[in-house]
Protein backbone atom coordinates (compact mmCIF):
# COMPACT_ATOMS: atom_id res chain seq x y z
CA UNK A 1 0.00 0.00 0.00
CA UNK A 2 1.55 3.40 -1.10
CA UNK A 3 2.42 5.65 -3.81
CA UNK A 4 5.28 5.61 -6.34
CA UNK A 5 6.23 8.61 -8.88
CA UNK A 6 8.63 9.63 -11.12
CA UNK A 7 9.34 13.26 -12.12
CA UNK A 8 11.23 14.76 -14.48
CA UNK A 9 13.04 17.91 -13.87
CA UNK A 10 14.88 18.89 -17.34
CA UNK A 11 17.69 16.19 -17.24
CA UNK A 12 16.77 15.52 -13.58
CA UNK A 13 14.92 12.46 -12.68
CA UNK A 14 13.29 12.33 -9.65
CA UNK A 15 11.64 9.06 -7.56
CA UNK A 16 9.08 9.33 -5.24
CA UNK A 17 8.20 6.12 -2.79
CA UNK A 18 5.98 6.62 -0.65
CA UNK A 19 4.75 3.29 1.52
CA UNK A 20 2.85 2.51 4.56
CA UNK A 21 3.05 -1.37 3.85
CA UNK A 22 5.82 -1.99 5.86
CA UNK A 23 4.64 0.01 8.68
CA UNK A 24 1.41 -2.21 8.71
CA UNK A 25 3.70 -5.68 9.19
CA UNK A 26 5.54 -4.17 11.62
CA UNK A 27 2.57 -3.28 13.51
CA UNK A 28 0.90 -6.66 13.53
CA UNK A 29 4.42 -8.12 14.07
CA UNK A 30 6.63 -5.92 16.18
CA UNK A 31 6.95 -4.29 19.74
CA UNK A 32 6.90 -0.43 18.99
CA UNK A 33 10.32 0.81 19.82
CA UNK A 34 9.06 4.09 21.08
CA UNK A 35 6.33 6.05 20.81
CA UNK A 36 5.00 8.09 17.88
CA UNK A 37 5.07 11.14 18.24
CA UNK A 38 4.32 12.93 15.01
CA UNK A 39 1.99 11.40 11.84
CA UNK A 40 5.64 11.70 9.86
CA UNK A 41 6.62 8.62 11.93
CA UNK A 42 3.97 6.58 10.34
CA UNK A 43 5.11 6.51 7.16
CA UNK A 44 8.07 4.86 5.37
CA UNK A 45 9.42 5.58 1.76
CA UNK A 46 12.40 7.02 -0.13
CA UNK A 47 13.41 9.70 -2.28
CA UNK A 48 15.66 9.68 -5.06
CA UNK A 49 17.08 12.53 -7.17
CA UNK A 50 19.65 11.35 -10.04
CA UNK A 51 20.91 13.99 -12.36
CA UNK A 52 22.93 12.66 -15.06
CA UNK A 53 25.11 16.06 -16.41
CA UNK A 54 25.57 17.96 -13.64
CA UNK A 55 28.27 20.68 -15.02
CA UNK A 56 27.82 19.49 -18.73
CA UNK A 57 30.67 16.99 -18.64
CA UNK A 58 28.65 13.77 -17.51
CA UNK A 59 29.59 14.22 -13.61
CA UNK A 60 26.32 12.43 -11.94
CA UNK A 61 24.69 13.15 -8.94
CA UNK A 62 22.43 11.42 -6.57
CA UNK A 63 20.80 11.95 -3.63
CA UNK A 64 19.21 9.13 -1.82
CA UNK A 65 16.98 9.87 1.08
CA UNK A 66 15.26 6.40 3.18
CA UNK A 67 13.00 6.73 6.00
CA UNK A 68 11.86 3.63 7.45
CA UNK A 69 9.73 3.13 11.30
CA UNK A 70 12.93 3.71 13.22
CA UNK A 71 15.88 5.09 10.93
CA UNK A 72 16.85 7.26 8.01
CA UNK A 73 19.49 7.45 5.70
CA UNK A 74 20.71 10.38 3.86
CA UNK A 75 23.11 9.30 0.76
CA UNK A 76 24.51 11.82 -1.67
CA UNK A 77 27.37 10.45 -4.27
CA UNK A 78 29.12 12.70 -6.93
CA UNK A 79 31.07 10.94 -9.70
CA UNK A 80 33.32 12.45 -12.61
CA UNK A 81 33.77 10.46 -15.64
CA UNK A 82 37.04 8.94 -16.29
CA UNK A 83 38.37 6.24 -18.94
CA UNK A 84 37.19 3.31 -18.40
CA UNK A 85 41.05 1.65 -17.67
CA UNK A 86 41.07 3.95 -14.87
CA UNK A 87 39.37 3.80 -11.43
CA UNK A 88 36.00 5.09 -11.56
CA UNK A 89 35.92 7.76 -8.31
CA UNK A 90 32.99 8.45 -6.61
CA UNK A 91 32.36 11.51 -3.80
CA UNK A 92 30.31 10.05 -1.18
CA UNK A 93 28.81 11.72 2.08
CA UNK A 94 26.02 9.91 4.15
CA UNK A 95 23.95 10.44 7.38
CA UNK A 96 22.40 8.09 8.89
CA UNK A 97 20.13 7.21 12.48
CA UNK A 98 19.58 3.63 13.56
CA UNK A 99 18.49 1.57 16.47
CA UNK A 100 21.47 -0.41 17.60
CA UNK A 101 20.02 -3.37 17.96
CA UNK A 102 22.45 -6.38 16.79
CA UNK A 103 24.55 -5.88 19.88
CA UNK A 104 22.41 -3.68 22.65
CA UNK A 105 19.10 -5.05 21.73
CA UNK A 106 17.22 -7.23 24.46
CA UNK A 107 16.21 -10.79 23.62
CA UNK A 108 12.75 -12.24 24.14
CA UNK A 109 10.32 -14.56 23.57
CA UNK A 110 13.15 -17.69 24.04
CA UNK A 111 15.33 -15.34 21.94
CA UNK A 112 12.82 -15.23 18.61
CA UNK A 113 12.74 -11.60 19.00
CA UNK A 114 14.94 -8.61 20.07
CA UNK A 115 13.82 -5.00 21.88
CA UNK A 116 15.00 -1.69 21.78
CA UNK A 117 17.86 -1.80 24.29
CA UNK A 118 18.16 2.47 24.05
CA UNK A 119 20.42 3.09 22.69
CA UNK A 120 20.83 4.45 18.49
CA UNK A 121 23.68 5.33 16.35
CA UNK A 122 24.02 8.63 14.29
CA UNK A 123 26.68 8.22 11.91
CA UNK A 124 28.38 10.86 9.58
CA UNK A 125 31.02 9.62 7.07
CA UNK A 126 32.45 11.40 3.78
CA UNK A 127 35.20 9.93 1.37
CA UNK A 128 36.30 8.67 -1.69
CA UNK A 129 35.58 5.29 -3.06
CA UNK A 130 37.22 3.89 -6.07
CA UNK A 131 36.00 1.23 -8.24
CA UNK A 132 38.86 -0.93 -10.07
CA UNK A 133 38.06 -1.87 -13.56
CA UNK A 134 36.71 -5.39 -13.48
CA UNK A 135 38.78 -8.15 -14.60
CA UNK A 136 37.50 -12.04 -15.70
CA UNK A 137 35.64 -12.85 -13.02
CA UNK A 138 36.91 -10.47 -10.39
CA UNK A 139 36.16 -6.80 -9.22
CA UNK A 140 37.26 -5.01 -6.35
CA UNK A 141 36.67 -1.48 -5.01
CA UNK A 142 38.83 0.98 -2.41
CA UNK A 143 37.30 3.57 -0.01
CA UNK A 144 38.91 5.65 2.29
CA UNK A 145 36.64 7.43 4.71
CA UNK A 146 36.17 9.76 7.45
CA UNK A 147 33.40 8.41 9.80
CA UNK A 148 31.47 9.98 13.06
CA UNK A 149 29.64 7.86 15.32
CA UNK A 150 27.27 9.67 17.76
CA UNK A 151 25.16 7.25 20.11
CA UNK A 152 22.08 8.56 20.93
CA UNK A 153 18.81 7.68 23.45
CA UNK A 154 15.54 6.78 21.87
CA UNK A 155 14.23 10.41 22.63
CA UNK A 156 17.18 11.64 20.60
CA UNK A 157 19.83 12.86 23.78
CA UNK A 158 23.78 12.23 23.30
CA UNK A 159 24.26 9.44 25.40
CA UNK A 160 28.12 7.58 26.76
CA UNK A 161 26.51 4.98 28.31
CA UNK A 162 23.86 2.27 28.23
CA UNK A 163 20.92 1.24 30.26
CA UNK A 164 22.96 -0.76 32.58
CA UNK A 165 26.25 1.70 32.79
CA UNK A 166 28.55 0.51 30.85
CA UNK A 167 30.11 3.05 27.65
CA UNK A 168 28.92 2.80 24.23
CA UNK A 169 31.53 4.25 22.49
CA UNK A 170 35.21 3.10 22.22
CA UNK A 171 36.63 6.63 24.05
CA UNK A 172 34.53 6.45 26.57
CA UNK A 173 32.65 10.16 25.35
CA UNK A 174 29.41 10.77 23.82
CA UNK A 175 31.30 10.27 19.90
CA UNK A 176 34.27 8.29 18.07
CA UNK A 177 35.81 9.38 15.24
CA UNK A 178 38.09 7.72 12.63
CA UNK A 179 39.25 7.11 9.36
CA UNK A 180 38.75 4.17 7.50
CA UNK A 181 40.54 2.40 4.64
CA UNK A 182 38.11 -0.39 3.38
CA UNK A 183 39.01 -2.78 0.76
CA UNK A 184 36.58 -5.29 -1.37
CA UNK A 185 37.30 -7.72 -3.34
CA UNK A 186 34.46 -10.12 -5.75
CA UNK A 187 34.50 -13.24 -7.44
CA UNK A 188 31.79 -14.31 -9.57
CA UNK A 189 31.56 -17.46 -11.78
CA UNK A 190 28.06 -19.01 -13.08
CA UNK A 191 27.06 -21.54 -15.46
CA UNK A 192 23.51 -23.05 -16.62
CA UNK A 193 23.66 -25.44 -13.19
CA UNK A 194 25.72 -23.89 -10.33
CA UNK A 195 27.22 -20.95 -9.72
CA UNK A 196 29.96 -19.37 -7.00
CA UNK A 197 30.42 -16.22 -5.21
CA UNK A 198 33.38 -15.07 -2.60
CA UNK A 199 33.99 -11.39 -0.92
CA UNK A 200 36.18 -10.32 1.53
CA UNK A 201 36.06 -7.20 2.97
CA UNK A 202 39.13 -5.55 5.27
CA UNK A 203 39.17 -2.12 7.07
CA UNK A 204 41.76 -0.39 8.63
CA UNK A 205 41.20 2.39 11.17
CA UNK A 206 44.56 4.94 10.73
CA UNK A 207 45.10 6.88 13.89
CA UNK A 208 45.75 10.28 12.38
CA UNK A 209 44.51 11.57 15.40
CA UNK A 210 45.74 9.87 18.76
CA UNK A 211 42.04 9.59 19.74
CA UNK A 212 40.95 8.24 16.98
CA UNK A 213 40.21 4.45 16.68
CA UNK A 214 43.12 1.83 15.26
CA UNK A 215 41.64 -1.72 14.21
CA UNK A 216 41.73 -4.14 11.78
CA UNK A 217 38.69 -5.99 10.80
CA UNK A 218 37.59 -8.48 7.91
CA UNK A 219 34.97 -10.20 6.64
CA UNK A 220 34.07 -12.90 4.34
CA UNK A 221 31.21 -14.54 2.74
CA UNK A 222 31.19 -17.77 0.37
CA UNK A 223 28.62 -18.83 -1.32
CA UNK A 224 27.67 -22.01 -3.94
CA UNK A 225 24.83 -22.75 -6.08
CA UNK A 226 23.92 -26.12 -7.26
CA UNK A 227 20.90 -27.30 -9.45
CA UNK A 228 19.84 -30.65 -8.24
CA UNK A 229 17.16 -31.96 -10.74
CA UNK A 230 14.30 -29.89 -10.47
CA UNK A 231 16.08 -28.81 -7.17
CA UNK A 232 18.50 -25.83 -6.29
CA UNK A 233 20.67 -26.05 -2.89
CA UNK A 234 21.97 -22.92 -1.97
CA UNK A 235 25.01 -22.65 0.89
CA UNK A 236 27.01 -19.76 2.60
CA UNK A 237 29.68 -19.43 5.04
CA UNK A 238 30.00 -16.10 6.32
CA UNK A 239 32.95 -15.59 9.33
CA UNK A 240 34.76 -12.41 10.22
CA UNK A 241 37.38 -10.78 12.93
CA UNK A 242 38.46 -7.90 14.47
CA UNK A 243 41.28 -6.91 16.41
CA UNK A 244 42.31 -3.71 18.21
CA UNK A 245 40.43 -0.84 19.42
CA UNK A 246 36.83 -1.73 19.28
CA UNK A 247 33.29 -0.22 20.44
CA UNK A 248 30.21 -2.31 20.80
CA UNK A 249 28.23 -1.29 17.71
CA UNK A 250 31.05 -2.62 15.86
CA UNK A 251 30.97 -6.27 16.94
CA UNK A 252 29.53 -9.15 14.67
CA UNK A 253 26.05 -9.33 15.33
CA UNK A 254 24.64 -12.79 15.18
CA UNK A 255 20.82 -13.91 14.73
CA UNK A 256 17.95 -12.44 12.55
CA UNK A 257 16.69 -12.67 9.01
CA UNK A 258 19.73 -12.92 7.08
CA UNK A 259 21.65 -14.60 9.69
CA UNK A 260 20.47 -17.55 11.67
CA UNK A 261 16.89 -17.52 11.20
CA UNK A 262 14.49 -18.27 14.26
CA UNK A 263 16.38 -15.30 16.50
CA UNK A 264 15.89 -11.94 16.37
CA UNK A 265 18.66 -9.53 15.20
CA UNK A 266 22.07 -10.65 17.52
CA UNK A 267 20.14 -12.30 20.00
CA UNK A 268 22.37 -15.66 19.32
CA UNK A 269 25.08 -13.31 20.41
CA UNK A 270 27.36 -10.51 19.34
CA UNK A 271 31.33 -10.74 19.44
CA UNK A 272 34.32 -9.66 18.26
CA UNK A 273 34.86 -13.02 15.48
CA UNK A 274 31.59 -14.74 14.47
CA UNK A 275 31.01 -17.45 11.77
CA UNK A 276 27.29 -18.03 10.47
CA UNK A 277 26.42 -20.97 8.00
CA UNK A 278 22.81 -21.18 6.04
CA UNK A 279 21.80 -23.77 3.84
CA UNK A 280 18.62 -23.81 2.14
CA UNK A 281 16.91 -26.40 -0.55
CA UNK A 282 14.24 -24.89 -2.94
CA UNK A 283 11.66 -26.82 -5.56
CA UNK A 284 9.53 -25.79 -7.97
CA UNK A 285 5.41 -26.91 -6.44
CA UNK A 286 4.16 -24.71 -9.71
CA UNK A 287 4.84 -22.26 -12.32
CA UNK A 288 4.76 -19.55 -9.96
CA UNK A 289 5.61 -21.37 -6.59
CA UNK A 290 8.36 -22.50 -4.80
CA UNK A 291 8.84 -24.25 -1.52
CA UNK A 292 12.01 -24.04 0.66
CA UNK A 293 13.74 -25.80 3.70
CA UNK A 294 16.48 -24.31 5.45
CA UNK A 295 19.18 -24.71 8.08
CA UNK A 296 20.97 -21.85 10.10
CA UNK A 297 23.86 -21.86 12.32
CA UNK A 298 25.77 -19.67 13.97
CA UNK A 299 28.37 -18.71 16.47
CA UNK A 300 30.22 -15.90 18.05
CA UNK A 301 33.44 -18.61 18.49
CA UNK A 302 33.68 -17.69 22.52
CA UNK A 303 34.86 -14.06 21.76
CA UNK A 304 31.58 -12.50 22.86
CA UNK A 305 33.36 -11.68 26.45
CA UNK A 306 35.98 -9.89 24.47
CA UNK A 307 33.72 -7.08 23.41
CA UNK A 308 33.90 -3.92 26.06
CA UNK A 309 31.18 -4.00 28.40
CA UNK A 310 29.98 -7.69 27.72
CA UNK A 311 26.94 -7.04 26.36
CA UNK A 312 26.48 -10.93 25.22
CA UNK A 313 26.68 -11.76 28.95
CA UNK A 314 24.51 -9.02 30.48
CA UNK A 315 21.99 -9.73 27.74
CA UNK A 316 21.80 -13.80 28.38
CA UNK A 317 22.80 -14.23 25.00
CA UNK A 318 23.79 -17.93 24.23
CA UNK A 319 26.83 -17.07 22.08
CA UNK A 320 25.74 -20.47 19.78
CA UNK A 321 22.43 -21.02 17.85
CA UNK A 322 20.42 -23.02 15.18
CA UNK A 323 17.48 -22.05 13.23
CA UNK A 324 15.35 -24.56 10.84
CA UNK A 325 12.35 -24.73 8.92
CA UNK A 326 10.34 -23.96 5.94
CA UNK A 327 8.88 -21.40 3.75
CA UNK A 328 7.12 -20.54 0.30
CA UNK A 329 8.60 -18.14 -2.46
CA UNK A 330 5.84 -16.86 -4.42
CA UNK A 331 7.01 -15.33 -8.16
CA UNK A 332 4.87 -12.49 -9.82
CA UNK A 333 5.60 -10.23 -12.26
CA UNK A 334 4.75 -7.91 -9.61
CA UNK A 335 7.62 -8.61 -7.04
CA UNK A 336 8.56 -12.01 -5.24
CA UNK A 337 6.56 -12.54 -1.88
CA UNK A 338 8.61 -14.52 0.58
CA UNK A 339 7.64 -16.10 3.77
CA UNK A 340 9.07 -18.52 5.71
CA UNK A 341 8.53 -20.37 9.31
CA UNK A 342 11.66 -20.69 11.67
CA UNK A 343 12.02 -22.35 14.99
CA UNK A 344 15.04 -22.40 17.19
CA UNK A 345 16.87 -24.48 19.52
CA UNK A 346 14.54 -22.68 22.14
CA UNK A 347 11.38 -24.52 20.33
CA UNK A 348 10.06 -20.94 19.33
CA UNK A 349 8.45 -20.25 16.44
CA UNK A 350 8.89 -17.59 14.14
CA UNK A 351 7.29 -16.46 10.88
CA UNK A 352 9.05 -13.75 8.30
CA UNK A 353 7.59 -12.03 5.79
CA UNK A 354 9.69 -10.61 2.53
CA UNK A 355 9.11 -8.46 -0.76
CA UNK A 356 12.01 -7.85 -3.14
CA UNK A 357 12.49 -7.40 -6.98
CA UNK A 358 9.32 -4.82 -7.11
CA UNK A 359 9.65 -1.98 -9.68
CA UNK A 360 10.55 1.72 -9.13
Amino acid sequence: MGAQKSIHAGKAKIDVNVDFTHKLCAALMLQPFRNSGSPLELVIGSLCIKHPNLFGKSEKLDVLWDKGLYDSNILITYRKPRPEWLAQQSFVLQHSVSPEIGVHGLPDDNFSRSGSGGVNLSRLSAGLDLSEPASSNWSSKTSIKFEHIRPVSDEGWSINRDTHGFPVTCSGGYNDSMVVVKQESRYAKANDRSFSQFSLQIEQGVPILSKWLIFNRFKFVASRGLKLGPAFLLSSLTGGSIVGDIAPYQAFAIGGLGSVRGYGEGAVGCGRSCLVANNELTFPLSQMLDGAVFLDCGSDLGSGRHVPGNPSLRHGKPGNGIGFGYGLRFKSQLGHFQVDYAVNAFQQRTVYFGFSNLPS
